[in-house]
């Protein structure tokens, strides 16, 4: 027997991780650490990892390329079908070499599964309105079915206005208020993480992180922000069968916060100096080292929610590619 949570459960036999398990080999960063698995009561998120070992560590990099992976069948069905090949534009404003990198990764991913992309660079002097100007144009450009602004743009620029500028129809594919939710609910669902009935806290506010992650499958969601006191948020997370800490605010959340058995995704990415190398580093929202060893699931940083932004954004441009030439198709492509 072991205890998880207050509650004593039996110990049972690991199943075989593989095909046909619903434990893929390739979520575990680790799989010869998973030794026996907990069935959890309401709470701990169905089967754990041997109740206090260290949690399941999601690798995005390995859901990503799956992603990818069915994308590119699809893309290869589409244009076989004798349909235009999927086009990404991606306007890049100023020098920023974070959003350079960043923008040379999506193109890179873009080309690996057959949508053809192209940069279009403007200086860091561009007016709002000229920029507001260009979108309109690619709005209007029937060879462009997914558009994408890389953010930050420089401060005399209105970031809220110019995304709201990008028509839904092209916006990755899905409006501005449904980028997170896609990318979180791939996660869940993939990973097998239940929401059904499930407490979920939600760490972060913004519009195009926080607001818009609140996971389905009937759950009741929870929705804080960065100004919430530490203990008034505490309050709540501890109670939380899922946290997703999306405030961009380094150890935000820590081991002390969560009950045991939650699920922790980690959105929020900041660039901090290590006090050993001297040199910049990522950081998520949460106190990786301390968290994992009382959750049952944990994303890092980086190496989790990251790479399924991007590859998220390949799967949305197939789908405006496919809306735009049939409006009323339902979504095409499995979550």
């Amino acid at each position: 027997m072991s205890e998880c949570g207050g509650f004593k459960v039996p110990e049972v036999p690991a199943p075989e991780l593989g095909e046909g398990s619903p434990f893929p080999r390739w979520l575990f960063t680790d799989p010869s650490s998973v030794h026996s698995l907990v069935l959890g009561p309401p709470g701990c998120g169905g089967y754990l990892p041997c109740c206090r070992g260290d949690a399941v560590v999601i690798s995005g990099r390995k859901l990503a390329r799956q992603i990818r992976q069915e994308a590119r069948h699809e893309v290869e069905q589409w244009v076989a079908a004798g349909n235009r090949r999927p086009h990404l534009s991606v306007v890049l404003v100023g020098d920023n070499p974070a959003s350079h990198s960043y923008v040379l990764n999506k193109t890179k991913a873009a080309a690996d599964v057959g949508i053809s992309s192209e940069t279009i660079l403007r200086p860091a002097t561009i007016t709002e309105d000229e920029l507001l100007d260009l979108i309109g144009k690619l709005n209007n450009d029937a060879a462009v079915d997914g558009l994408l602004v890389q953010l930050p743009l420089p401060e005399h620029i209105d970031e809220r206005k110019v995304c709201n500028a990008v028509s839904p129809d092209k916006d990755r594919g899905r409006p501005v208020i449904k980028r997170g939710r896609m990318c979180l609910d791939s996660i869940i669902k993939r990973t097998g993480i239940p929401t059904l009935g499930r407490n979920v806290v939600v760490a972060g506010r913004s519009k195009n992180v926080g607001m818009p992650i609140r996971p389905g499958g009937d759950a009741t969601v929870t929705i804080s922000h960065r100004y919430t006191p530490k203990e008034q948020l505490k309050q709540h997370t501890i109670r939380a069968d899922i946290v997703v800490a999306a405030a961009g605010i380094p150890n935000l959340i820590t081991a002390d916060m969560i009950k045991e058995g939650a699920a922790v995704i980690d959105v929020g990415i900041t660039r901090v100096q290590d006090p050993v190398t001297a040199k910049p580093r990522l950081v998520g929202d949460v106190d990786f080292e301390g968290v994992r060893k009382k959750a049952s699931y944990i994303t890092p940083v980086p190496g989790g929610v990251g790479p399924m932004t991007v590859a998220m954004l390949m799967k949305n441009t197939i789908i405006a590619a496919k809306k735009l030439l049939k409006p009323n198709e339902l979504e095409a492509l499995p979550a």
